[in-house]
């Protein structure tokens, strides 16, 4: 791979209406070279539609976009330029990996041979002149990827791109999108999958109903997000629970993850050691957890949800 990256990508106050229904709200952010950048949200927050505007598939109501210092439509050759990922089954099922790679190289005029060292990147020589409509999830997802590195691109934009794959398709993907930010590339990437996030990307933009909600990156984002998690171990949750609750006017949160365990934030270990002792609640822990990209990110999304499911009657809060 030898394209280097300019700019990399800088969304300026990208807006996107479908009649009344606003989908994505003044959106601005940047994502720069020579790091894995997370984008993130809720179901419903506009990620899918953001990044239809940064590909030129959706055109903004309002706002404007570039990669690699201008508009995507401007690119003369967009596959040289962006290696972009949307959806891995958009390939013909009766097509081979192989042919469906050599289809797109024809447009670019890209050799055979970029087209052999793609599908070894991936993981497809064995399967290259299988077709398609035999592969399962993961095996389609390698050939969505292969066809974004087909360029030799500066920007990599890919969507769930761990989506179906095994164990050792995560850490390949893992590894492959660390290896393109370290040679100067532009990645963006979303994802739901928080662990996979936190042991990928540097830098995060996540949004929650179409605006932005944070610009950072990981660790500040988890150093900095709300009160800190602390595990309690205990016989008396309920009475524990409700003591704490009582008077806290819905600035403690308390949930039970196992019998006789409680997880409580927005208040301090002091103050639930002070609040079990002046009622003879024994506690057999009280333990601070470490802050996860997770909770961090449910803290900020909490209020940010389009779809919230109703849990089940009797299940663990």
């Amino acid at each position: 791979m030898t394209n280097s990256p300019e700019s990399g990508i800088e969304a300026v106050g990208l807006t996107k209406r479908y009649g009344d229904k606003t989908v994505v709200d003044d959106l601005t952010f940047t994502v720069r070279p020579g790091t894995v950048t997370g984008f993130l949200g809720p179901n419903g927050a506009g990620k899918s539609t953001t990044l239809r505007m940064l590909l030129g598939l959706d055109a903004p109501t309002r706002g404007h976009s570039t990669v690699g210092g201008r508009p995507y439509a401007a690119h003369a050759a967009p596959l040289h330029e962006v290696g972009a990922l949307l959806e891995a089954r958009s390939v013909h099922p009766g097509r081979t990996a192989h042919n469906h790679l050599m289809a797109l190289a024809h447009t670019h005029g890209i050799p055979r041979s970029r087209v052999t060292r793609v599908l070894d990147i991936a993981g497809l020589s064995e399967v290259a002149h299988r077709r398609v409509k035999s592969f399962s999830l993961g095996m389609g997802q390698r050939v969505g990827i292969a066809a974004a590195l087909l360029g030799d691109p500066a920007t990599v934009i890919l969507d769930e791109p761990v989506n179906g794959l095994d164990p050792e398709g995560v850490l390949w993907i893992r590894n492959l999108l660390k290896s393109l930010a370290a040679e100067g590339r532009t990645v963006l990437i979303s994802s739901h999958l928080m662990s996979e996030m936190a042991l990928t990307a540097e830098h995060l933009v996540i949004i929650g109903r179409g605006r932005l909600l944070a610009d950072t990156t990981v660790a500040d984002f988890v150093r900095d997000s709300a009160h800190g998690v602390i595990k309690v171990v205990t016989p008396e949750t309920g009475l524990l629970s409700q003591l704490l609750t009582a008077r806290a006017h819905g600035a403690v949160d308390v949930t039970s993850p196992a019998p006789g365990t409680l997880h409580i934030s927005g208040t301090d270990a002091e103050h639930i050691g002070r609040t079990a002792a002046a009622h003879s609640i024994p506690l057999f822990e009280l333990t601070p957890q470490a802050a996860s990209l997770e909770q961090a990110f449910m803290n900020l999304t909490r209020d940010a949800v389009a779809y919230r499911a109703t849990p089940l009657e009797g299940a663990a809060a």
